[in-house]
C-alpha cells in the first residue's frame, strides 16, 4: 500500500506544472539561467565599480604607508602605530614644503605658463602650415574640446558619486586605517572563504602586498630621479653647454616627477611641455629640451626602472599602455592613476592561480602513483 501511495506521490510531481521533464527544455532553461546570471554579474559590477576603485585606490596609499613603516622598522624598534604616524607625518610635511615652494617660487611661472604652451602651439601650426600641412588651430581646438568634454564627463560620473575632495579624503581615511593594522582585515577577509582555502589566500595576500609595496617604491624613486634630473639638467647643467637657464625650470621639474606616477602617458605629456616651454627660449634651448627629455627618460627607463622591475612584476609597456587607456575612459583621472597597480595585482592573481593548478595536478599525480 505504501508503495503504491509512493508511485501515486511520484505521478503527480511529474505532472506538476513547475517540474520539466523533457530534458532539451530543461537544458534551454539553464542556458537561459547562465546568462541571466552573468547579465545580472556585469550590471553589479558596472554599478559598483567606481566604489570598488576608490577603495582599491586606499589599499594603493596603505601600501605606500606601509612600505615606509617597514623601512623605519629596520632602523627604528617602536610600535607600528608610531612608525606609520612617523611616515603620515614626514607626507604632510613633504607636501606642505610643496606648497610654500610653489606658491612663493613658482607662482609666476606657473601663471604665466598657460601663455606660453598656447603661443607655442600657434607657432607650431603656422610651421606646419608654411610646410604645407592644411592644419586649422579652431578645428583642432574644436576636437581637443570635444575630447576634454567627453574626458570632463567621465569624471564628473565619479566625482557625482563620491565628490573629488571626499574621493581623496576616503581613501586617505581609508588607507589609514589598512595601514595601522592590516591583518585585521587581512584575517576578515580570510574567514569569509572556505577554511581549506584560507591558506592560499594568505599567500596570495603577502605576494600582492609585498609587489604593490615594492611597485609603489619603485614609482616613487622614479619621481623623485626624474625630478631632480629634471631641475639639475635645466637649471644648473644649460649654462654649461652655452645655453641660459630653461624658464620655469621648478615647475617643470615638479611636473615631470608628478606625472612619473603614470606611466608611458606621463611620460609624454611632461616631455610635450618641456619642449615647448624649451622653444620658447630659442631653437638652441629646444634641441637641448629635447635632449634632457630623452636623457632623463633613458636613464630612468634603463637604469632605474630595470633595478625595481626585478624585484616586483614585470609588465609589458604596450599592455600598461592600453590598460591605461581603458581605465581612463572608463574612470577618468583616477583609473588613470590606479591602471598600473591594479594591472600588477591582476598578474600577480593570475600567476598564482597557475601555480595552484600546478600544485593540485602534482597532488593528482602523486596520489594515483600511490
Amino acid at each position: 500500500m505504501a508503495d503504491k501511495l509512493q508511485e501515486i506521490h511520484d505521478q503527480d510531481l511529474g505532472t506538476s506544472p513547475s517540474r520539466i521533464n523533457d530534458p532539451r527544455i530543461r537544458h534551454e532553461v539553464s542556458r537561459a539561467m547562465v546568462w541571466v546570471a552573468v547579465v545580472g554579474t556585469v550590471a553589479l559590477a558596472v554599478w559598483i565599480a567606481r566604489p570598488l576603485l576608490v577603495i582599491f585606490g586606499a589599499m594603493v596609499f596603505a601600501s605606500m604607508i606601509d612600505g615606509g613603516a617597514r623601512l623605519l622598522g629596520r632602523v627604528l624598534g617602536i610600535a607600528r602605530a608610531w612608525r606609520v604616524a612617523i611616515v603620515l607625518v614626514a607626507t604632510v610635511g613633504f607636501f606642505a614644503w610643496l606648497g610654500y615652494f610653489a606658491g612663493s617660487t613658482i607662482s609666476q611661472e606657473a601663471a604665466q605658463f598657460p601663455a606660453i604652451i598656447e603661443r607655442q602651439v600657434g607657432e607650431l601650426f603656422a610651421w606646419a602650415r608654411a610646410q604645407g600641412f592644411q592644419i586649422e588651430q579652431s578645428q583642432l581646438q574644436n576636437y581637443l574640446g570635444n575630447i576634454g568634454s567627453g574626458i570632463s564627463t567621465v569624471t564628473r560620473a565619479l566625482g557625482g558619486i563620491l565628490g573629488g575632495l571626499a574621493t581623496v579624503l576616503l581613501i586617505v581615511v581609508i588607507g589609514i586605517y589598512v595601514a595601522v593594522d592590516p591583518q585585521l582585515y587581512e584575517r576578515g577577509v580570510a574567514w569569509m572563504l572556505p577554511r581549506e582555502k584560507r591558506s592560499r589566500f594568505y599567500v596570495t595576500a603577502a605576494r600582492m602586498g609585498q609587489t604593490m609595496r615594492r611597485l609603489m617604491a619603485g614609482r616613487l624613486l622614479g619621481m623623485a630621479v626624474e625630478a631632480v634630473f629634471t631641475y639639475v639638467m635645466l637649471a644648473l647643467a644649460a649654462p654649461l653647454f652655452g645655453i641660459g637657464p630653461v624658464p620655469m625650470a621648478a615647475l617643470l621639474a615638479i611636473l615631470t616627477g608628478l606625472l612619473a606616477f603614470v606611466p608611458n602617458l606621463g611620460a609624454i605629456i611632461s616631455g610635450a611641455l618641456m619642449v615647448l616651454v624649451g622653444f620658447s627660449g630659442g631653437v638652441e634651448m629646444g634641441i637641448y629640451t629635447i635632449a634632457v627629455y630623452f636623457f632623463v627618460q633613458n636613464f630612468d627607463g634603463y637604469i632605474v626602472i630595470p633595478m625595481i622591475a626585478k624585484k616586483t612584476v614585470d609588465l609589458a609597456p604596450a599592455l600598461v599602455l592600453a590598460f591605461q587607456l581603458i581605465m581612463g575612459i572608463l574612470f577618468g583621472i583616477l583609473g588613470l592613476f590606479l591602471a598600473d597597480p591594479l594591472l600588477a595585482m591582476i598578474k600577480v592573481a593570475l600567476e598564482r592561480r597557475a601555480e595552484q593548478v600546478n600544485e593540485s595536478q602534482i597532488e593528482e599525480v602523486a596520489k594515483n602513483g600511490a
